[in-house]
């Protein structure tokens, strides 16, 4: 009875450790949502969107880039991008490194999946 008195602490710590990274912090697949970024906080925080090629994407002289994206929900926003990765005119989806802005959705880098 003791020993397994031993091993509830433990276990349950061990359970919501795996709880905490697979909700939190393992990677998804599929597209992220815009609605889950707060405009009024700075932090910045992956997502994975479409790019809206039909409304193409401007080039900006610092090596940056005005594009469209869109969400698992359907949702465009405008993304300036700080920097861009070469490809990004036939990439379909690509991971958002930025936070949510007044304007759209400032990404700080830009990467290619």
């Amino acid at each position: 009875m003791k020993t397994i008195q031993k091993l509830i602490l433990p276990l349950l710590i061990i359970i919501v450790i795996g709880l905490i990274y697979f909700l939190y912090f393992s990677p998804k697949e599929g597209l992220g949502s815009f609605s889950d970024f707060d405009p009024n906080n700075n932090a910045v925080k992956d997502i994975r969107v479409k790019i809206v090629q039909e409304q193409g994407i401007t080039k900006t002289p610092e090596g940056g880039a005005v594009f469209f994206a869109a969400d698992k929900n359907n949702t465009v926003v405008q993304v300036n991008a700080d920097k861009i990765s070469p490809g990004l005119e036939s990439a379909g989806i690509v991971t958002l490194k930025g936070h949510s802005s007044q304007g759209g959705f400032h990404a700080h880098d830009v990467v290619l999946d």
